[in-house]
């Protein structure tokens, strides 16, 4: 699902103009990045969390040259799904 397609999902759910959807979208995403750029942890009960992990920087080579490189620290999201989706995700299996 696209992000359009989930402003047409509420706007269609909920009987609201799709500028209005498209909005609470932007909305709800907003506060998102917001809350991970903070630090922060997102927790949406039956679906599953946010958070941020930090990487450390290390020394990797390049494998088709061979080449030492530094390969800088960094910060990325992760998302850990929730026992309840994961549940549901695996019923007709």
């Amino acid at each position: 699902m696209t992000k359009s397609e989930l402003i047409d999902a509420l706007a269609l759910r909920r009987k609201l103009p799709r500028k209005t959807a498209e909005q609470v979208v932007n909305t709800i995403f907003d506060a998102m990045r917001e809350t991970l750029c903070e630090g922060n942890r997102i927790e949406i009960r039956g679906f599953g969390s946010f958070k941020v992990r930090h990487y450390k920087g290390y020394i990797g080579r390049n494998p088709k040259t061979g080449q030492v490189i530094e390969v800088a620290p960094k910060v990325l999201p992760v998302f850990k799904i929730s026992k309840n989706l994961k549940a549901l995700l695996n019923e007709d299996l």
